[in-house]
């Protein structure tokens, strides 16, 4: 599983111009599967995530949590992630996982994302989405589950 993470100031996701899911001060996470991953996998990524101290305290040291900050999810899909592109110039997503593993995956996260925050927003997979954020700092993070 890879995860795209940005603390944001806000962040929207809109279909057929549509918002459907919108947050404020929090966590765009850009959600991709592979179909190597279970549930576990997400327990341990969403845990990590959820626990990260990257908002600043009164001193301006990144040393807050999204709990801390009262902070909001917003969890979009993104197959992309497992995007290759050694060869040629068309990218290969071979590595991407099977959509019925993706999408129960990603509903997955979104629905363990609510264990650590009381606004939690999603995408809709397989939708093509337009995604607007204020990335605050910016500060941006990848996850990878076969590195952590």
């Amino acid at each position: 599983m890879r995860i795209v993470l940005q603390r944001v100031e806000r962040a929207c996701v809109k279909v057929e111009g549509r918002a459907i899911g919108e947050i404020g001060k929090g966590f765009l996470l850009l959600v991709g599967v592979a179909d190597s991953d279970t549930k576990e996998i997400a327990d341990k990524m969403v845990n990590k995530i959820c626990k990260l101290r990257i908002f600043e305290d009164e001193n301006g040291k990144t040393n807050l949590s999204l709990a801390d900050v009262g902070g909001e999810i917003l969890v979009v899909s993104q197959f992309t992630l497992y995007a290759d592109c050694k060869k040629g110039n068309r990218p290969s997503f071979i590595r991407a996982g099977a959509p019925d593993l993706a999408n129960e995956l990603y509903e997955y996260v979104a629905k363990q994302c609510r264990n650590f925050a009381d606004k939690v927003e999603t995408g809709e997979f397989g939708a093509d989405m337009k995604v607007e954020l204020l990335n605050d700092g910016p500060f941006t993070l990848m996850l990878d589950s076969d590195t952590m």
